[in-house]
């Protein structure tokens, strides 16, 4: 057995060994054969549902266009009389809006007198709003690891690194003017286009470009959480508290004791400036709020 298995061995060194026959492979079981009719009507069936989703799409659409339609030929004229737009509200609007509010802008004096707790929502829709991305996306101790707050700290590096000095002149002198025109939209909209959603917005875009051309750290010496919460509830506390109680009183036919004013004076109106004001401080702490939460996820 010994001698076999070394003349196997020599005859393999040598290249003498005889070739064996290949090991025949094992047969696989044989394929069910598909029908020949399943890939044909599977193909017939995605044309028909392709041409009958189709037809289905535009019949809809041409509907909804034509409904759109004929709603827009039967709409009353811009200022007819039997236009339900022109009734005893615009009248009263118009006519003693003035005389009741103190304000010069109409449209001031009916979105925070007349119409002030609609106006109350949509500033608690921007908070909310805010609060939820906030939620999502602030970073704190809970929600962010170590290779995170390196990254961090690297971006913050690269900030002061590199830096545009052309950006920095401009915006060294043109802040101070966009944040003085917002306030000023926002302190005058009782008496001239503007108001709290112009002028908010208007000092937002200030703090964002701040914040472009210098940095977060650098925004964040004047404008940190804290001082965006403190803002935004006292804001909303102060607005709600105010209306309310004018609400209530003229309600039930009490001097409210707030004196309007002279009209076209800056301190006049009543409550309405101290509201362009609440208004203004949450759009624009909303405005820098959204910006840096989805940039650097933090104030």
């Amino acid at each position: 057995m010994k001698k076999q298995h070394w003349k196997a061995f020599v005859d393999w060194v040598n290249g003498t060994a005889p070739e064996r026959a290949p090991a025949a492979m094992p047969e696989l079981p044989a394929k069910r054969e598909k029908s020949p009719r399943t890939k044909p009507d599977e193909a017939r069936r995605v044309r028909v549902f392709s041409r009958i989703y189709r037809i289905t799409s535009l019949v809809v659409c041409l509907s909804v266009v034509c409904v759109l339609l004929y709603t827009l030929f039967h709409l009353p004229l811009f200022g007819a009389e039997d236009n339900p737009a022109v009734n005893e509200v615009v009248e009263r609007y118009v006519e003693q809006g003035l005389a009741e509010t103190g304000a010069v802008n109409m449209v001031t004096g009916m979105i925070l007198d007349y119409r002030a707790f609609d106006t109350f929502g949509e500033s608690s829709v921007l908070f909310l709003a805010i609060s939820c991305v906030m939620m999502l996306l602030l970073k704190d101790q809970n929600n962010t690891t170590a290779a995170d707050t390196l990254q961090l700290q690297r971006e913050r590096e690269t900030e002061r690194e590199i830096s545009d000095p052309i950006l920095k002149k401009v915006v060294s002198v043109v802040f101070p003017c966009i944040l003085l025109f917002g306030i000023y939209v926002v302190l005058n909209g009782h008496l001239s286009p503007g108001g709290g959603f112009s002028g908010g917005a208007v000092m937002g875009a200030g703090l964002i470009l701040y914040s472009a051309a210098y940095g977060m750290d650098a925004v964040s010496r004047f404008f940190t959480l804290k001082t965006f919460r403190t803002l935004t509830t006292t804001a909303l506390l102060c607005y709600a508290l105010s209306k309310a109680y004018s609400f209530f009183t003229g309600a039930n036919d009490l001097p409210s004791g707030i004196p309007l004013g002279i009209p076209g004076a800056i301190l006049s109106s009543g409550l309405i400036l101290v509201l362009n004001i609440c208004v203004g401080l949450i759009v624009a702490c909303t405005m820098y709020g959204f910006y840096i939460l989805f940039t650097k996820g933090e104030f």
